[in-house]
């Protein structure tokens, strides 16, 4: 056997060596399901959940302190023109006296309220008003699981593409050096070797327009995760199949996106205003004190300064608003109509989406079946090609052509592996379960 055939039987061995090393790179393996949990606890408006508790904490015990007793000092000095007098003498002469027109007084009020059906109901307000601004709140943090989405699968796309490439370049490597010795001893031109190396040349720049492409998604997903990412991390591919098949089989009746959260607890926030503003109208009952010094005082024929007090209860009532609250209320049944169609509206589009990422689904499960069968025939013909090339029977024009075809069959495969799972998160995200 000479040189040219232990050339082409070496390179046959050592090309699944090279392809098994080229599909598993070292570093630490990043899933997607860590790196959707770790960006929305980095992004700064999960704080906000806190803060909004902290809000209805401090309005709840404003709230609170309604049922408290109020005490409001108030003083005043005034001089009138004019003030109250008898104008005839009492019996015996005896004068009757005239209050001063300078008064003077300081008082002290004391409230308690007895009994308020308004506060119950707008504590009630409070609470559904936290719960919908918090389920707004999960509502918004949704686009931030699409942008991890899209730099986690652009980077493993790249990721797949670079080790397709790598396991192709090692390979002419080996073909080249059989090339050049063939080359040396005067078997072939030079032209057989320079085609390899030309096609080695660009391939290593595929490699490079790939890891560029990969470096900026790393760097997207490391700001977005708060995770150190460089060339050497390494994205798992997730394997979604059995969620999906999980939720497709239920399809009708998952509800999981924080938008249906929100429009049920707007809903709820209606109905609590609602009930708040019907209790506005019933009759409060306070008690109330005043305590004060002054002149005349109470007495108004006093002619000096005097202490007093005082204490009652009062009802307050609106029994006849014109309308006003029959017509607020109505305003709030509306809106509620109105919450529920943009519900439906929003279940409509979503039932769209997902049907357009199960058709992504199967098209791309379809499309796998036939890339395997596909790669295994390019591989056949290059093989044959690669051996007939070691025999010189070929020329590496052609031996090149026949890799191209096995390295495009094989990152049509990753490709179309990398966008199956791509298309199952989608499809999970859309509705709202989450990727672990």
């Amino acid at each position: 056997m000479n040189s040219r055939h232990l050339a082409a039987v070496a390179s046959l061995v050592l090309a699944p060596l090279a392809s098994t090393a080229g599909q598993q790179p070292a570093g630490d393996t990043l899933r997607l399901g860590p790196a959707l949990t770790s960006a929305l606890q980095r992004d700064p408006r999960g704080r906000e959940l806190d803060l909004l508790m902290a809000q209805s904490r401090l309005r709840q015990k404003s709230l609170s302190a309604e049922s408290k007793p109020s005490l409001v000092l108030e003083s005043f000095a005034q001089y009138q023109s004019d003030v109250p007098h008898i104008p005839f003498a009492l019996p015996a002469g005896q004068l009757v006296p005239t209050p001063p027109n300078d008064t003077y007084d300081a008082h002290l009020n004391a409230q308690q309220r007895l009994y308020d059906p308004g506060l119950a109901p707008r504590r009630a307000v409070e609470d559904a008003q936290l719960a919908e601004s918090q389920a707004r709140l999960r509502v918004s943090l949704f686009g931030l699981r699409q942008n991890v989405n899209d730099s986690f699968f652009a980077s493993l796309r790249a990721q797949t593409q670079i080790a397709e490439l790598e396991t192709t370049i090692t390979d002419l490597e080996a073909q080249a050096r059989v090339a050049a010795t063939r080359v040396r001893e005067g078997a072939a031109l030079p032209s057989e070797e320079l085609a390899l190396r030309a096609e080695l040349l660009r391939r290593r720049q595929s490699v490079a327009e790939f890891a560029a492409t990969r470096r900026a998604s790393l760097e997207v997903l490391a700001d977005l995760t708060g995770k150190a990412l460089d060339s050497v991390s390494v994205l798992g591919t997730p394997d979604l199949a059995d969620e999906v098949a999980r939720a497709r089989s239920s399809l009708g009746d998952v509800r999981a996106r924080a938008e249906y959260e929100q429009f049920a607890r707007t809903r709820n926030l209606l109905s609590r205003q609602e009930q708040a503003r019907a209790a506005q109208d019933k009759p409060r009952v306070s008690a109330y004190a005043r305590v004060g010094y002054g002149q005349p005082g109470i007495n108004p024929l006093n002619d000096g300064f005097d202490s007093y007090w005082l204490a009652g209860v009062q009802l307050q009532w609106t029994p006849w608003t014109w309308g006003t609250t029959s017509r607020e209320r109505e305003v709030l049944v509306l809106q509620r109509q109105i919450v529920s169609a943009e519900e439906q509206n929003f279940t409509d589009n979503l039932r769209r989406s997902v049907a357009l990422d199960l058709a992504s689904i199967d098209r791309l499960a379809g499309a796998l079946a036939a890339d395997d069968e596909i790669v295994a025939l390019r591989e056949r013909i290059a093989a044959e090609t690669r051996v007939r090339f070691g025999e010189g029977v070929v020329t590496s024009a052609e031996y090149v052509d026949r890799e191209t075809d096995v390295l495009s069959a094989r990152i049509s495969r990753a490709t179309h592996r990398v966008e199956l799972a791509q298309a199952r998160a989608r499809f999970l995200t859309t509705l709202g379960i989450e990727v672990r």
